[in-house]
């Protein structure tokens, strides 16, 4: 069983999607993410399986959370440097967002 200090562990920021593109090599579709998470993270990058539910041009502004303490993970030829947070629903992944919009770079507490 997870504890609270486990959990305490987890980076988890908002950032705003600043550039999103079809991630052709990935084994599953997915989208390759730029996403700003303010002056003291900066962009990171991130591939996200959220084909689903997402149109490209839909992405660009759209605020989310992600864990931003994670080592990078290669992910065919791309470097995945956050993992982006959603659920499984039956109709694919819903990304988890903020509900008024936060700073970049703010941390879940």
């Amino acid at each position: 069983m997870a504890t609270i200090e486990d959990f305490m562990k987890l980076d988890i920021r908002i950032g705003t999607i600043i550039k999103a593109e079809e991630f052709a090599k990935a084994k599953r579709p997915a989208y390759k993410l730029e996403i700003d998470f303010g002056s003291i993270i900066g962009v990171k990058k991130s591939s996200a399986q959220i084909t689903d539910l997402y149109n490209l041009e839909d992405l660009v502004g759209k605020q989310i959370l992600a864990v931003v303490n994670f080592p990078p993970r290669q992910v065919a030829d791309f470097m995945s440097e956050v993992l982006v947070l959603g659920t499984y629903s039956k109709d694919g992944v819903i990304l988890i967002t903020p509900d008024k919009k936060g700073e970049n770079g703010d941390k879940l507490g």
